[in-house]
């Protein structure tokens, strides 16, 4: 009689034996709106931020009365400032889809769950990077 704790080559299985805990494969209803509610604030700050730069850019194309001895050295600048904002309504822009995909992923319950090893990702990776998809194994070896 073959003893099924164990597959024919003689490795453990997955089954759980008495006395042992079951990995988790998801993030139970509670933790998925622990991570909601970070998620939904991280998003409203992003959103504010966003607003900010391109309330910033539109003012920054937008010149008024200024004195032309300084023309050249505000013309710089002002194309300086412009990029920079452009840059960052641009990333804010990334992140907020991000954050909106990761609450996407929390009401499919599929929240927190490595896209590459299908294990759950650290409660701590994802209170530090909420919109993350891999765990830091998968990060690892992706960079």
């Amino acid at each position: 009689m073959r003893n099924n704790s164990t597959t024919p080559s003689g490795a453990a299985s997955a089954q759980t034996l008495p006395g042992q805990q079951k990995e988790k494969t998801r993030y139970s209803a509670d933790e998925l709106e622990e991570f909601e509610k970070l998620i939904v604030s991280k998003l409203k700050d992003a959103q504010e931020t966003l607003s900010y730069h391109k309330g910033e850019l539109n003012g920054a194309s937008v010149l008024g009365d200024h004195d032309t001895r300084f023309s050249n050295l505000e013309d710089g600048t002002s194309t300086a400032e412009r990029e920079y904002h452009s840059f960052m309504v641009n990333r804010q822009t990334e992140y907020i889809g991000r954050l909106e995909k990761a609450l996407s992923r929390i009401k499919n319950k599929t929240y927190g769950i490595c896209r590459k090893t299908g294990k759950l990702i650290s409660k701590e990776r994802l209170r530090a990077v909420p919109h993350a998809t891999l765990c830091i194994q998968a990060k690892k070896v992706s960079t």
